[in-house]
């Protein structure tokens, strides 16, 4: 009798371990699916047009073609090359560098560039830079092939290693991404692909942030324009800047 009891027992508890890893396997199960679909519901904007109205330079123009050195090479025009349709291709170094129009330097201003990358290209757009030490002299927005990364402070659209943008916005390889940048004052604010990713005031960041040894707040308010050689391959077009003025 008491042999039949521990059976009886030995198979109820079986019977309640394989429905307990039944209910667990479907639960995954659901849950996996369910973490999919999220994913999949991130924002989705587009490539913005160009802008209209009075006072855009074009910075890629035959003109001002020749206005773009490579100021961390001895050879200036190393490491980048214009293609047909006034397009700013960067070979991808392994030795990497700054690439910068030394045109004029810009205070407040408004831009418009558009880029595209191959996988895990990694760029940026500085301004307000000074040529020899762009890293710890000048303001970088990242560019950078992150599709689907959560966003984060060393990612596409994020003034980099400072403020991550509010989403990550960057299409697929091969597929062409804007920037819409407005910098007046101490105000910086960054559409990426038609959304807003950020809006910072500088004045506020009177002390060493991520990779900056100086406050922010304390750089130069006018300096160059510089595309950054990362060693990935990029491509930038339609580059267009326009000064703002008090009125």
């Amino acid at each position: 009798m008491k042999k039949q009891k521990n059976n009886s027992l030995g198979l109820f508890l079986k019977s309640q371990i394989l429905l307990v890893s039944f209910l667990l396997i479907i639960f995954s199960s659901c849950s996996t699916k369910g973490s999919e679909d999220i994913q999949k519901r991130i924002p989705v904007g587009k490539c913005t047009p160009l802008p209209q109205g009075e006072g855009w330079i074009d910075l890629f123009s035959l003109e001002n073609q020749t206005k773009w050195e490579n100021v961390t090479s001895q050879n200036k025009k190393e490491g980048f090359e214009f293609l047909s349709g006034n397009v700013f291709h960067i070979f991808g170094s392994k030795s990497g560098g700054y690439i910068a129009y030394i045109g004029e330097e810009v205070t407040d201003f408004e831009l418009h560039i558009e880029f595209k990358l191959t996988p895990k290209a990694n760029s940026g757009v500085f301004f307000r830079s000074d040529l020899k030490d762009p890293v710890q002299k000048g303001f970088e927005i990242q560019v950078l092939e992150c599709y689907g990364d959560p966003p984060h402070k060393q990612n596409c659209g994020a003034l980099y290693d400072v403020a991550t943008p509010m989403f990550n916005m960057c299409f697929p390889p091969g597929e062409w991404n804007s920037f819409d940048i407005t910098c007046k004052g101490s105000h910086l604010v960054v559409y990426m692909n038609g959304w807003k990713v950020i809006d910072v005031d500088i004045s506020l960041m009177t002390m060493p942030i991520g990779k900056f040894d100086t406050p922010l707040a304390q750089l130069p308010q006018k300096g160059y324009f510089l595309l950054q050689d990362h060693g990935g391959e990029v491509w930038y077009r339609n580059a267009f800047y326009r000064k703002l003025t008090d009125k």
